[in-house]
């Protein structure tokens, strides 16, 4: 028999799916779903291709009850904005790599070809290498934060004013650096937080240069 928490997480994670779905965009909607995330540690939100033209959106409930409403939105667009933009990662060589590299490894050492055994072990060491780096080149972090702007932009259209859609994004970035105290994650967010700043600067110093007109 499940018990009370466990109900109530389960209720609302299937509230929160559905309140979810309807914020994405109509055009959308067909073919992106938005998913309760499982694993042991999975990120707190990210989306991934689902085979065909179908994209999920995964969601770690547990740790997407804590946030506020605003903020969940916010990070919901950028996932959106992240599919719009046509940046979602897709499986490469590497994993392919990663696998032939274990399979050769494992069978050399069986026949203790010591030659063709380290020429696996160097294929698995470069594919794994890709795989750990992914989503850090400057291409990648310039990806993040052009999503970024596009969730202002999707918090906009649903009538959030601009300052406060600021403020959502900025304050879940926050959240998530509490989240991530070291390591290339913490940096990534960092540079995305720092680009948030600057645009909602500029878009400060606009507004009360239009006002001074009027």
């Amino acid at each position: 028999m499940p018990s009370p928490t466990s109900s109530l997480r389960n209720s609302f994670a299937r509230l929160e799916i559905r309140r979810l779905q309807e914020l994405i965009p109509p055009e959308l909607q067909a073919w992106v779903k938005v998913l309760n995330a499982d694993g042991v540690r999975p990120p707190l939100i990210t989306c991934e291709e689902a085979g065909g033209d179908e994209v999920v959106i995964l969601v770690d409930m547990v740790r997407w009850e804590r946030l506020t409403e605003d903020q969940r939105n916010l990070l919901l667009w950028h996932e959106v904005a992240r599919i719009q933009n046509d940046t979602v990662p897709k499986d490469g060589w590497e994993i392919a790599a990663l696998a032939i590299g274990l399979g050769g490894a494992v069978g050399e050492l069986w026949v203790q070809n010591g030659m063709l055994f380290m020429v696996a072990i160097g294929i698995c060491g470069v594919a794994g290498f890709q795989l750990w780096r992914r989503g850090t080149s400057k291409k990648d972090i310039k990806n993040l934060i052009e999503a970024d702007r596009g969730a202002i932009r999707l918090a906009t259209r649903q009538g959030y004013a601009l300052p406060m859609a600021y403020k959502s994004m900025g304050t879940a970035l926050k959240t998530l650096l509490q989240e991530n105290p070291r390591g290339r994650n913490r940096m990534i967010l960092e540079k995305r937080l720092e680009a948030l700043r600057a645009e909602a600067a500029k878009a400060r110093r606009e507004y009360e240069s239009r006002e001074s007109r009027t």
